[in-house]
């Protein structure tokens, strides 16, 4: 064996070989057609410009082709929120698809979101919850005219809850599929609540998605974004692109809890408005002190929302404006009207019952609906009924302590029925 400066052979290509040098190099940067895109009429409202709090100057103006970090390069968009885009793009240094979730302008919600998630990442467990959480690969800031952006890299996920439902007869999901997306779900929040320490505050179908199993999907849209630009509008040196769907297939990977730009740490109760309207918590429509009990009914009205024929909650008033007053007459319909102890330790209460609070009276601001649970539960017989509306009423109390964990709702008769 001969030796190169006093190492041997073997030695040296160990070495030598693990170096830059003979790693696979970058990928090319794509480029994407500039002919053949169909332009939108740049007077009619499109995509994120449509939220009620949608504001051009804090909106990063992302493009398709695009590089950031000298590394990720924008494919295609796949969504939007109130306060973030969404992006597929590729990975040119490591040869992967990824997404980037572009926050506005100085945005609490990307701030908010990287702390949860560099606490989830924190934290060292063995969980099973852990791995039906969405994590952050990585987050970098941006410069935007007018300030920062923060930006979340992550692995692609697939569709949402909601899209899948919506493949269902008449938008339900089959009692198997609630069932399977509850156990994963009420694993997510056992480990966030007891392991991360993290309340989410908002379970609704957006936030649900599914993994991917066929990385295929990807590919195709990519290809897709290359052969047939997606459709966008030009106002001034913006452009505002149309969101593009991963194609459909039949096999998806499992639930995961996504979008932690609400969700709250470090404290045993908070105060403040959480939670979307008809998801609202009472002790959020009371104005009490909260803690990750929250979550817990908020999976229940979720739970009701997929599986039944109706919301189980409106919160709606006769001019279609949220109301507190309206919803909590809609909670007293389900649950009956809440505990005298509740009330009379609460100030706001007097905004709806008697200002003596002794006996609960409703002053009458909304109509309570005379059907109760029971009544509006259309989808099962029999002890499967009874079994669900059961499991409904662990989540669905007044007091938050009398709601069940996640970890005591995963030994569930109705969830283990099969």
């Amino acid at each position: 064996m001969f030796r190169l400066g006093g190492l041997t052979s073997r030695v040296f290509e160990r070495s030598f070989f693990k170096r830059p040098f003979f790693q696979r190099p970058p990928s090319p940067v794509r480029q994407f057609t500039e002919s053949n895109i169909q332009l939108l009429d740049s007077d009619i409202k499109f995509e994120e410009e449509t939220h009620p709090g949608y504001k051009a100057e804090d909106t990063y103006s992302v493009n398709i082709g695009e590089v950031f970090q000298s590394r990720y390069q924008v494919i295609g968009k796949l969504g939007f929120g109130g306060y973030s885009t969404v992006w597929l793009c590729k990975d040119l240094t490591h040869h992967t698809y990824l997404t980037l979730k572009v926050f506005g302008r100085d945005s609490a919600e990307g701030k908010r979101e990287k702390a949860n998630y560099d606490r989830i990442n924190a934290v060292k467990t063995s969980h099973a919850g852990a791995m039906l959480v969405r994590t952050a690969l990585g987050n970098f800031q941006i410069d935007g005219a007018k300030g920062s952006h923060q930006v979340i890299v992550h692995r692609p996920l697939g569709i949402r809850l909601y899209d899948l439902r919506h493949r269902f007869t008449d938008n339900i999901l089959p009692e198997k599929a609630v069932k399977l997306v509850l156990m994963h779900l009420l694993l997510a929040l056992d480990y966030l609540h007891t392991e991360a320490g993290i309340v989410h505050t908002d379970i609704q179908e957006k936030n649900i998605m599914l993994g991917i199993e066929d990385e295929s999907l990807l590919a195709e849209f990519e290809e897709g974004e290359k052969s047939n630009p997606s459709p966008r509008k030009v106002v001034g040196d913006r452009v505002i692109y149309a969101s593009r769907e991963l194609k459909t297939t039949d096999s998806y990977g499992r639930p995961v809890l996504c979008d932690f730009g609400q969700a709250r740490f470090g404290s045993a109760h908070y105060c403040g408005d959480i939670q979307p309207y008809t998801y609202r918590a009472p002790e959020i429509l009371l104005r009490t002190t909260w803690d990750e009990k929250v979550d817990i009914w908020n999976l229940a009205v979720l739970t009701w929302n997929i599986f039944q024929q109706e919301q189980l909650f409106y919160a709606k008033d006769s001019n279609k404006e949220d109301s507190s007053a309206h919803h909590i007459a809609e909670i007293i319909a389900v649950l009956g009207p809440p505990p005298r102890e509740l009330l009379q330790t609460n100030d706001y209460a007097t905004e709806f019952f008697d200002s003596e609070a002794i006996q609960g009276s409703w002053k009458g601001a909304a109509p309570i609906p005379s059907a109760t649970l029971e009544q509006r539960e259309e989808i099962l017989e029999g002890e499967q009924q009874q079994l669900f509306l059961a499991f409904m009423r662990k989540m669905l109390q007044w007091r938050p302590e009398e709601r069940s964990s996640a970890r005591e709702l995963l030994a569930d008769q109705w969830l283990l029925s099969p």
